[in-house]
C-alpha cells in the first residue's frame, strides 16, 4: 500500500501568500468611533444593523475592524448616525495614518501598532456622558459635575489634583 500523503486545505499564509497582519489600524479606529457614536445615541448593534440592512454579527465585526466599511456602507452608517462621514476618521492617532499611507505605498512594516483603550471609548464613559445630557436642568448638571470633581479627588490615585480647575477661581471667602 502506497503511503497516503497529508494534503494541506488552503494556504496557511493566505490568499496572496503572505501572513495575515490582522486588521488594519485605520478599520480599528472607524469601527471604534462608530461604536462610540452608537453607544452615545444607545443604539443596540441590532438597532444599528436593521438600519444598515445587516446582521447584528456584521455590526460587530465591523466595530472591531475585523470587517472593513465599504464605502456606501459607512455612507449609510454616517446617515444612520447622523454624522458626516469625516467624523469616522477624526481624531486619528498619527501613527495609523501614516500606517495607512505605508500600507497603499506597499511598505507596511511590522505588526500592527497596539492601541491603549481610551478612557472615552469605554461603554460606562459614554453611557455617562448621555445620562448627563439627558439632565435638563443646568444646575443639576454643574452639581454633578462638582460630586464627580469631589469624589476623583478623594480618590487617591486620582490625576484630578494634578491639575489646575480651569474656569472662573475659586470665591475667596
Amino acid at each position: 500500500m502506497a503511503a497516503k500523503s497529508k494534503k494541506r486545505r488552503g494556504n496557511p499564509l493566505g490568499r496572496r501568500g503572505r501572513a495575515s497582519p490582522g486588521p488594519n489600524p485605520i478599520d480599528i479606529h472607524v469601527g471604534k468611533r462608530f461604536r462610540e457614536r452608537r453607544t452615545v445615541l444607545g443604539l443596540s448593534q441590532h438597532d444599528v444593523g436593521k438600519m444598515l440592512g445587516v446582521t447584528f454579527q456584521q455590526v460587530q465585526k465591523n466595530e472591531r475592524g475585523t470587517n472593513r466599511f465599504s464605502a456606501s456602507r459607512l455612507y449609510e452608517a454616517a446617515r444612520a448616525l447622523d454624522v458626516p462621514v469625516g467624523y469616522f476618521y477624526e481624531d486619528m492617532p498619527g501613527e495609523v495614518a501614516s500606517h495607512g499611507r505605508k500600507h497603499m505605498q506597499g511598505v507596511a512594516e511590522g505588526p500592527t501598532p497596539a492601541f491603549d483603550l481610551d478612557p472615552m471609548a469605554k461603554r460606562e464613559t459614554l453611557e455617562l456622558v448621555r445620562a448627563y445630557y439627558d439632565l435638563t436642568d443646568r444646575q443639576v448638571r454643574m452639581n454633578m459635575v462638582t460630586m464627580m470633581r469631589t469624589l476623583a479627588k478623594n480618590d487617591p490615585d486620582s490625576r484630578v489634583h494634578d491639575r489646575p480647575r480651569r474656569g472662573r477661581p475659586p470665591k475667596k471667602s
